[in-house]
């Protein structure tokens, strides 16, 4: 191998693509990234037009093939946002959006299910919780609630699925997505029979399982002229984006958490073999056979900055989300005993029930725009403070957090994390984590490295925030407060989820 040989990791997430070339030393030398939507056309819908991420994904290995030159490029590796599902025509092509994981609309099916009784046993044994978030749960809507659609549909598949299908000409899902699909018995890496059967769906109607270091042998001749890769060059099939944001921010070894918030969020911790605990509040996923992924995600990060943004400062043209941060930086924490809960997006761990809403808690005339933003960052550490509960309530050893994640660029993300947890937070030197977790992934299946256990060399902790015990005692003293508003709201919240569902956002429909 040459020093200028690179491996291309493709991370296609929730909002963009990003592509990144890296050398085997971690380095990176080329990258180029395209935004898509994420449409929200009713309460509770989250889509995307697959055709809009495929061009994303072409357009940024053409950019970083053009940038290192295609005879450089010893393969290309693949990052999914995960949990979401699509149908296919019998010609392959999709005649349904890419339904993400912030889609909400089967949270009567997953209340359902988890009521029946056969919930928790499913989770244990698939990795997934039951939750509107999952394939399983959204197959059940389709087949209930548009019997049409699921009559036609040929193929369900995931985003990347489809992608790696008009790259290579080949329909595979690799275990790491499969274990996130609530359909998937993660203990003999096979399709389960009774969420099959739950789903009302055979095998035949899923992609072929393979393991995430598979390599599939060239791109078609459209893809290689889309994208100006060589037609031979191998491509990996790669994993769910949660357990490549731990292998791209080092934490491959026990005791060795990762914390990332882009537009959601997550905590996770590696083990070598996998399970679920007795009370199902963590989930399960792959990331190679031997290497596992224990945790809880939320739906809301970043994405809940965003909508403060856009609600809360629309009228001051030339304001920037930094700015905005600075101004909630004036306040101290607590935000003067205002809590938002930041369940813009409804919410998963540790609770995983579908019927959560966002809300201000305590909002009286004193508060200031700048208490609303800075309850609203608290608001999502508090919720990640929740899941590392959970986690260390099953004996799991964390002995030391990593984060990644845009958020963390600005100081009052960093300090509030640090403080909530209540523990020092390291920040990598490299800030890609999944994309730089997929490149590892197929330097591993090619033979460019020894293991990917390498990660925990390649990606050392460049920064390093403390907590501020001030802060973290005041943050100690909202946290079961923040806890109980999730029952204490439920039932009002269920109520809301129901009627909303009937009634349209705007006077457009």
């Amino acid at each position: 191998m040459g020093s200028a040989d690179v491996v291309i990791g493709v991370d296609m997430g929730t909002t963009a693509t990003k592509v990144v070339a890296y050398r085997a030393d971690g380095s990176s030398v080329a990258q180029a990234s395209h935004g898509y939507p994420l449409d929200e056309p009713m309460p509770g819908r989250a889509e995307q037009n697959p055709h809009d991420i495929l061009d994303a994904v072409h357009r940024g290995i053409r950019e970083v093939v053009a940038r290192v030159g295609a005879d450089r490029v010893r393969g290309l590796s693949f990052s999914s946002a995960m949990h979401s599902v699509m149908a296919l025509d019998d010609d392959a092509e999709p005649f349904t959006p890419v339904v993400t994981w912030a889609d909400t609309r089967a949270s009567e099916q997953a209340t359902r299910l988890r009521a029946s009784g056969s919930g928790l046993a499913l989770h244990r044994r698939t990795g997934t919780p039951v939750h509107p978030m999952s394939p399983l749960t959204k197959l059940i809507w389709f087949r209930e609630r548009e019997p049409e659609t699921f009559a036609r549909a040929r193929m369900w598949v995931g985003i990347k699925d489809w992608v790696l299908l008009r790259l290579c000409g080949a329909l595979v899902t690799d275990h790491s997505l499969a274990s996130a699909s609530g359909l998937m018995d993660i203990h003999q890496l096979a399709w389960d029979d009774e969420a099959l059967g739950l789903a009302g769906i055979g095998p035949e109607r899923l992609p072929r399982l393979v393991p995430t270091r598979h390599v599939l042998e060239g791109v078609t001749d459209a893809a290689a002229a889309a994208t100006g890769l060589r037609p031979s060059t191998p491509v990996i099939a790669g994993a769910g984006d949660g357990p490549l944001a731990n292998l791209g921010v080092g934490a491959v070894r026990h005791g060795v958490a990762a914390c990332s918030v882009g537009t959601s969020g997550a905590l996770r911790v590696s083990v070598d073999r996998p399970g679920v605990d007795e009370n199902g509040g963590v989930f399960c996923y792959a990331l190679t056979e031997d290497h596992w992924v224990l945790g809880g995600a939320i739906n809301n990060g970043g994405v809940v900055l965003d909508w403060v943004r856009a609600e809360l400062a629309s009228g001051e043209a030339g304001l920037s989300t930094a700015q905005l941060l600075d101004e909630a930086m004036t306040v101290p924490a607590g935000s003067g005993g205002l809590l938002m809960l930041p369940y813009l997006l409804g919410e998963r761990a540790p609770r995983w029930g579908g019927a959560a809403r966002g809300a201000y808690i305590g909002l009286t005339r004193s508060h200031r725009r700048a208490h609303m933003v800075r309850a609203a960052v608290e608001g999502v550490a508090l919720q990640l403070t929740l899941v590392l509960q959970s986690m260390r309530a099953t004996d799991l050893d964390i002995a030391e957090i990593r984060a990644t994640g845009g958020v963390m660029k600005h100081e009052i993300w960093r300090r509030t994390l640090a403080s909530a947890f209540d523990a020092p937070i390291g920040f990598p030197a490299s800030p890609e984590g999944s994309g730089f977790g997929a490149a590892l992934l197929g330097m591993d299946a090619l033979g460019m490295v020894d293991s990917i256990d390498v990660a925990a060399d390649l990606v050392p902790v460049a920064d390093q925030t403390a907590p501020d015990a001030r802060d973290a005692d005041v943050y100690g003293a909202l946290r079961p407060v923040f806890e109980s508003l999730y029952d204490a709201l439920l039932p009002a919240n269920t109520a809301l989820a129901g009627l909303g569902a009937k009634m349209p956002l705007s006077h457009d429909g």
